[in-house]
């Protein structure tokens, strides 16, 4: 160690000493011996003074290289068990290593020349220069998985050089050992038939047996790929523990048995579906069945047919590619609207709140909901926007009824009004950030929702009452059933079937897309009750100018896939124009889906609507958008239409490939 030492800090001083004997001896040759001897007692003097300063500089590098940890002061004695060396931070040399480090590394000993970036090329040292003690990242050698730790302290000499000492931790046992927990971490996963009951309406004991067999045998021969254990908690629910390393490849195959179960069908033609809810990353098994059982009440008020993936912070979705099935039990309606009206009787004053630019949908289930108040001899206020709406018609008609003078209200009044026993019933979405007036849902408690959407992860929550079901075409439909049930027919004002009626007509494009047996069912009680198809009409009529614009979107649009249209605006429109022009270009030929993008300041919005395969809902989904496989929207802040139209793109190709 002391002669490297003393070839870094005195390189080839002893020649310059001999030049200076040399002149020494020539002057006793040319006898000039008062300068012989002047010259010898300075180079004497230098040597001396040389010799000094030499040892001196020798313990201070020591004392520098001392000054360190204690880790350090181990590390130059040689006892350090695992690699180190001493590094000089200014240009990465390495002035000192164990042979540790040298066997690892392949470092030769020369110091002059060794540079921690030629042993181990594209290390950084700069988290050391910021005083921090490890560094942000491993490193890899000769397959070994190594974290670096260290040190630095700055010498005392004039240039104040920085030396740092580095300690190579090998833990690749501790990783793989850390690799095998995660992979076989447990997977809870819950597996339902998601329509059980229309599967086995009407059969004989026989054949639910031999249909339960079939289901039994699909989904025994899926798990046993992966190595689990399953069993059967009830006739369509069964419950599957494995492990996270084969759901990767659960992935990977996409969950085959969403698509291999629709091959049973029932004597009728109904083919069977499921829905997989996982819960992963939970402390404990009883955690990893809750996050499960979330996600299956996750996957079916999004329709069913899907897998949906839960962990500590996020629902992951999987498939959900077909519409929603035409199903869904009465008995659920009645319910809820027995629960909601104890509710509302309950209460001091009741909030009824739609989304943002409220639409003829979001007002009719507002209105339907003020009909179930006034049952209750309650006085509701509806909060809406009066200036940005997409229902103003509608609205200036309310408004002349004598019981509807003073309904409407502002986001800031509601907020002043409110108490501690008012509720709060969210119509026709499930979103917090779409809500009209965000603040008045955090200030009440006892939130209630009506809505028709395919459920998304940032879903309000918790909520008292919940009528969540995707297979209804509007949020008024669901209202009109729980007036059904919870009203008289005198009780219902012509203007609130009007709304709601109106409602319907809007979300199924007058019956033509998502309609079932119970939207007509509903429209037919609200024509009982004085709603005029023909007058609902003339609410959704547009100008001369206004259609007149519509089609220039249309002529905008652009064919993608031979099957999607897309129209790209570069200029702002109203949401009725985009909206009316997504439904008019499905009445094109060979169209089965439509996009419209259009600016609104710094936001970009996109209108979407389907008749085919595509689930436009799954599409938007990827930019932060929702709604349902038939009708769905999405707001893009800070963004370009060119940008939103690339990322378009890209979710439709994703969605082609799933």
């Amino acid at each position: 160690m002391n002669k490297k030492l003393g070839r870094l800090i005195s390189p080839g001083f002893g020649l310059y000493f001999w030049v200076m004997l040399g002149f020494c001896l020539a002057a006793l040759l040319l006898n000039q011996y008062l300068l012989a001897a002047a010259e010898g007692a300075v180079v004497l003097l230098l040597f001396m003074s040389y010799t000094i300063a030499r040892k001196s500089r020798h313990r201070q590098l020591l004392r520098y290289i001392q000054s360190v940890p204690d880790t350090v002061e181990s590390v130059s004695r040689g006892e350090a068990p695992f690699p180190a060396a001493v590094i000089r931070l200014d240009d990465s040399g390495v002035v000192w290593c164990n042979d540790q480090f040298a066997g690892i590394t392949g470092f030769r000993d020369a110091m002059t020349e060794q540079y921690l970036s030629d042993i181990l090329p594209g290390f950084r040292l700069d988290w050391l220069t910021n005083r921090k003690t490890e560094a942000p990242y491993d490193v890899t050698m000769d397959g070994r998985r190594y974290r670096v730790y260290g040190s630095c302290v700055r010498a005392d000499d004039p240039a104040g050089t920085l030396l740092g000492a580095l300690y190579f931790a090998d833990l690749t046992n501790l990783y793989q050992i850390r690799d095998e927990y995660v992979r076989s971490r447990p997977v809870v996963a819950i597996i339902l038939v998601d329509n059980y009951e229309e599967l086995t309406k009407n059969l004989t004991e026989n054949r639910i047996s031999t249909l339960n067999a079939k289901l039994g045998d699909a989904i025994t021969q899926w798990t046993d790929n992966y190595h689990g254990l399953l069993r059967r908690l009830e006739r369509n629910r069964f419950l599957f523990i494995f492990e996270k390393q084969d759901l990767n490849r659960a992935i990977e195959d996409k969950f085959s048995l969403l698509e291999n179960i629709h091959e049973i069908a029932n004597p009728a033609g109904l083919s069977a579906s499921v829905s997989m809810g996982m819960g992963i990353d939970a402390e404990n098994f009883e955690e990893a069945y809750n996050f499960a059982a979330l996600g299956i009440e996750m996957a079916l008020s999004r329709g069913g047919d899907q897998a949906v993936i839960k962990d500590r912070f996020n629902f992951s979705f999987y498939g959900g590619r077909s519409t929603e099935a035409q199903y869904g039990s009465k008995v659920r309606t009645r319910v809820t609207a027995n629960s909601l009206m104890e509710l509302i009787g309950q209460a001091s004053h009741v909030f009824v709140m739609g989304h943002k630019n409220a639409d003829l949908d979001s007002l009719g289930a507002a209105m339907g909901i003020s009909c179930l108040c006034r049952k209750r001899c309650k006085q509701a206020s509806i909060v809406i926007d009066l200036e940005n709406n997409a229902c103003a018609r509608l609205i200036d008609e309310i408004r002349q009824v004598p019981e509807y003078r003073d309904v409407f209200i502002s986001g800031q009044d509601a907020l002043l009004t409110c108490d501690n026993s008012s509720i709060l019933i969210i119509v026709d979405t499930n979103r917090p950030e779409q809500v009209e007036f965000a603040p008045l849902l955090e200030a009440i408690s006892k939130v209630c929702v009506v809505d028709h959407h395919r459920r998304a992860a940032d879903y309000i929550n918790p909520v008292v009452v919940n009528l969540h079901e995707t297979y209804a075409s509007s949020a008024s439909e669901l209202v009109t059933e729980l007036l059904q049930y919870a009203v008289e027919k005198d009780d219902v004002l012509p203007i609130e079937a009007k709304s709601l009626m109106a409602g319907i007509c809007l979300d199924t494009k007058f019956f033509n897309v998502r309609s079932g047996e119970r939207t007509f069912e509903a429209a037919a009680a609200l024509r009982r009750l004085g709603a005029d198809p023909t007058e609902v009409k003339l609410l959704l009529q547009n100008d001369f100018q206004d259609t007149m614009v519509k089609y220039q979107i249309i002529r905008s649009a652009r064919l993608y896939r031979q099957e999607i249209a897309i129209a790209a605006l570069s200029t702002a429109t109203s949401r009725i124009l985009a909206a009316q022009a997504a439904d008019e270009l499905l009445n094109i030929s060979g169209i089965t889906a439509s996009f419209v993008l259009y600016p609104d300041g710094d936001t970009v919005i996109v209108s979407a609507r389907s008749i085919g395969a595509a689930n436009v809902q799954v599409i938007l989904e990827a930019l932060g958008g929702g709604g349902n496989a038939a009708t769905a929207g999405a707001q893009i802040k800070n963004s370009t239409v060119k940008d939103v139209l690339d990322k378009l793109v890209a979710s439709i190709d994703s969605f082609y490939k799933m």
